[in-house]
């Protein structure tokens, strides 16, 4: 077994070598100027020797950007017919056969066209590295799937297109490109963003002033704890630090399943630290008596944990308790978050006891509760 385990660490660092490099501009929103700057630095890469190519900028017709396009070798995109139109993707196969020593993909959380070998650009990208190739991209800080609450309780808007946490995770570089709300404001103005005809219904909506600092804050977060998980990875850990643990408890409620399951990932994201998802089926919750569209719910939350790094643990039970403290001795958890009961009166009193033995049993065993609202 540990000649086993040796050779398949061993064979892990040599595909981790062979990977290309992943570097990733983070923006609050569209118009801080990820692209431009990716273009910068194609050109920069250009100019000392390096083999770049573009092989999906999206300039949405900005003049400064699109001027930056020029002397860059691009990889023609691929070209399909969807609902009697042309369109176009990037081509990851021509990208692969051509084997640049870096390659430029805008729009990371991009939704490919029906058809695609992949359905994500993100899934497209890590294709590429797998490959050896290095790998520039961008993402708005709207587009991870752990802030996506976050952001629809700033915006009022729910972002369709996200890409998992684990993404994130795996890039060498994440860089943010910052201004100052009143800066977006002023570019926006100028025309720099959108055209005259969409800036008074932008100015009204996303790119309120308060959204634009919230955003910002949440940009500038995201970006210390990926340099944090560095620290923490490359350089020399202290020893007798307690590594995290976190065990995420779900129910069949839909909706409180989601808060605990994005909160859960997002502070074992801050931690650099896996976790786990547990939900205890209760005898009237097995398959043949849950409601569908319950079961149908669960199917997508423990899809959504499985994206953002979660290993899922189902298991059948009466006495959530007792199992929620089985599986933190065997996976040796130090946090479980659960979610805010909504419970009424009634049920509190009877599920007193049991809530309160799940208290004595973690704190004697010197787990931490986080009870997430």
């Amino acid at each position: 077994m540990d000649e086993k385990k040796s050779a398949q660490d061993f064979l892990d660092l040599i595909k981790k070598s062979r990977r290309g490099k992943f570097k990733i501009y983070i923006g609050m929103s569209a118009g801080v100027g990820k692209t431009y700057r990716m273009l910068q630095e194609a050109h920069t890469l250009l100019s000392n020797g390096i083999d770049v190519k573009i092989g999906y900028i999206e300039t949405h017709n900005r003049k400064e950007t699109h001027a930056l396009l020029d002397g860059l070798p691009v990889i023609p995109r691929r070209t399909l017919f969807y609902k009697g139109k042309e369109l176009d993707e990037l081509d990851v196969q021509a990208v692969i056969n051509l084997r640049p020593e870096v390659v430029i993909v805008d729009e990371l959380a991009h939704t490919n066209i029906e058809g695609s070998k992949n359905e994500k650009r993100w899934q497209d990208v890590m294709e590429i590295l797998e490959s050896g190739i290095n790998v520039i991209s961008a993402v708005n800080i709207q587009h991870i799937e752990s802030l996506n609450e976050d952001v629809k309780n700033i915006t009022d808007i729910e972002v369709k297109e996200r890409i998992p946490d684990s993404v994130l995770a795996q890039a060498d570089e994440v860089v943010n490109i910052d201004l100052t709300a009143e800066e977006l404001i002023d570019r926006l103005k100028a025309g720099k963003i959108y055209d005259q005809s969409k800036i008074n219904s932008a100015l009204s909506n996303f790119f309120k002033s308060e959204n634009i600092l919230q955003l910002r804050e949440l940009a500038l977060k995201e970006v210390a704890s990926q340099v944090q998980r560095k620290v923490e990875t490359e350089v020399s850990s202290i020893k007798n630090i307690r590594k995290e643990k976190f065990l995420a408890c779900i129910s069949s409620n839909e909706k409180t399943a989601k808060n605990v399951i994005r909160k859960t990932a997002r502070l074992a994201n801050y931690y650099n630290s896996q976790w786990c998802l547990l939900y205890v089926q209760i005898p009237r919750e097995r398959a043949d008596k849950i409601a569908l569209d319950k079961q149908r719910h669960l199917i997508n939350n423990f899809k959504l944990a499985t994206e953002l790094g979660a290993e899922i643990i189902k298991v059948e039970g009466t006495n959530i308790a007792h199992t929620i403290m089985e599986q933190c001795e065997e996976r040796k958890i130090t946090t479980v978050c659960i979610g805010k009961p909504h419970l009424n009166l009634w049920k509190i009193i009877v599920a007193t006891d049991t809530f309160n033995s799940l208290l004595n049993r973690l704190s004697k065993e010197n787990i931490d509760l986080v009870i997430l609202s």
